[in-house]
């Protein structure tokens, strides 16, 4: 039985299917007759008009930008709406949303086992090039040893502090626009717009609630527009 969240996602090929509904009316009754009868709700969705052979998908890009903003799972008819090659549901895979297909539900975990099965090969390949390679240092009269404990480098911490700040760079654009659009509605202080992201049920950092600091570091990582009312801003 469905729960929680969901974002809809449905292609069609030609514009023809887009403008009679052909095929887009039957992904869409698939969706809801799945979803039915569980404590759900569709908060999205859209639709796209696009080959299956290509990978640049502006409405996915948009649909997944819509999960990471809500919390959301992506919800398709049929699996092959996403793509029909590895590669794009590898893409789909980092991209962070959890996905599932009406007409195969265990679809998501399928391509996890598949992924993981390819990351442990590619692990393998790797220990044994690494093996072969202090083999021949050895051979050659490299000392090898000393201390193994593990410590984090000074460039392995800035690593580390770069993809947290990637990560949050990458949930400020995907708020964006809902930003925009709360101040555009009149919404100018930090608190209007922490209650704006609440009403809408946007989650904030590790899922709590949203509070005028959190509001005022996301308009940090925006540009310049998106500055709130500095007289208002905790109001």
């Amino acid at each position: 039985m469905a729960d929680g969240k969901f974002i809809a996602y449905y292609r069609v090929s030609t514009k023809r299917q887009g403008r009679s509904g052909l095929g887009l009316e039957a992904q869409e009754a698939a969706v809801r007759d799945f979803l039915n009868g569980g404590n759900w709700r569709l908060v999205k969705e859209f639709t796209e008009i696009e080959s299956g052979k290509r990978t640049d998908r502006p409405q996915l890009e948009k649909a997944f930008q819509a999960c990471r903003v809500y919390g959301a799972k992506l919800i398709i008819a049929k699996l092959d709406r996403l793509a029909r090659n590895v590669a794009f549901i590898s893409n789909l895979m980092e991209s962070g949303v959890e996905f599932e297909a009406v007409d195969f539900p265990q679809a998501n975990r399928l391509t996890i086992h598949i992924m993981a099965a390819m990351a442990e090969h590619e692990a393998k390949m790797i220990s044994e090039r690494t093996k072969a390679a202090l083999a021949a240092a050895k051979r050659r009269g490299v000392k090898l040893g000393g201390d193994r404990g593990a410590r984090l480098t000074a460039q392995a911490r800035a690593a580390g502090r770069a993809a947290l700040q990637a990560k949050a760079q990458e949930r400020a654009d995907d708020l964006a626009a809902t930003v925009k659009e709360l101040q555009a509605a009149g919404c100018e202080s930090l608190r209007a717009i922490a209650d704006g992201l609440e009403a809408r049920g946007i989650p904030a950092a590790r899922g709590g609630t949203w509070s005028a600091v959190q509001v005022s570091r996301l308009l940090a990582r925006l540009p310049d527009p998106f500055e709130a009312n500095a007289a208002g801003a905790v109001q």
